[in-house]
């Protein structure tokens, strides 16, 4: 009897992991390395409780269904065929695995020269830039994104999206490659920052990975 309660004990726990196909990426600097601009007790918060919700919950609403062996990509490509619970989580998992990227606690780095390039071609200037993407996350009514991406044509444009949508959902108006992404949900700010979001968006950039950026600019950029 006891052999046979245990078999039934690990047939449920392989069920409930059966479909875990999303996982998060272990952040690559403690929680505590950004503060200053963000301190220990929102990253903990936010990595481990907000965006390990969104992968538990993206998991669970694609179990059984033929988006359990798709990539991501192909999930948001064609998420308003979707649930909203796929589309607000495959968002929101997709969103804050490139956001972790986005910070570092090495200082001072730098964009490619390739990157820019583009920046000064598409906005004037690396301030224009930034006073730019800064306005979309800080003019963002609720909770969403403002975002840096590369269109089909291979040009960057600035835009922001509400909630956990992103330019790879075919959803959105301004479609593209996100090559950075500003999380701009109150979660991400407000134990330090409280409703001062523009002093949260003026502090990103303290901890930008811009190698990180170009990276992914340079990558966008061989696929056109």
């Amino acid at each position: 009897m006891k052999i046979m309660k245990i078999a039934a004990l690990s047939a449920v726990f392989a069920a409930q992991f059966a479909f875990a196909q999303f996982k998060q990426t272990p952040l690559t600097y403690a929680y505590n390395a950004l503060e200053g601009s963000i301190d220990a007790q929102t990253m903990e918060i936010h990595y481990s409780k907000h965006a390990a919700a969104y992968v538990a919950n993206l998991n669970k609403a694609i179990a059984g269904t033929p988006q359990e062996k798709e990539t991501l990509f192909q999930i948001l490509s064609k998420v308003s065929t979707l649930s909203p619970a796929v589309r607000n989580n495959a968002g929101g998992h997709f969103n804050h695995e490139l956001f972790w990227t986005m910070l570092t606690p090495v200082k001072n780095t730098q964009p490619s020269a390739q990157l820019t390039k583009a920046i000064n071609e598409s906005f004037g200037s690396m301030d224009a830039f930034k006073e730019k993407i800064s306005k979309a996350g800080a003019d963002r009514f609720g909770s969403g994104w403002a975002w840096l991406s590369v269109d089909k044509n291979g040009k960057l444009f600035v835009s922001s999206t509400p909630n956990q949508d992103n330019p790879l959902m075919d959803v959105v108006e301004e479609k593209g490659t996100p090559i950075l992404g500003i999380d701009v949900w109150e979660h991400a700010y407000y134990l330090k920052y409280q409703n001062k979001r523009a002093d949260y968006l003026a502090a990103i950039w303290n901890v930008l990975n811009w190698k990180e950026v170009s990276k992914r600019y340079e990558n966008a950029i061989s696929k056109k």
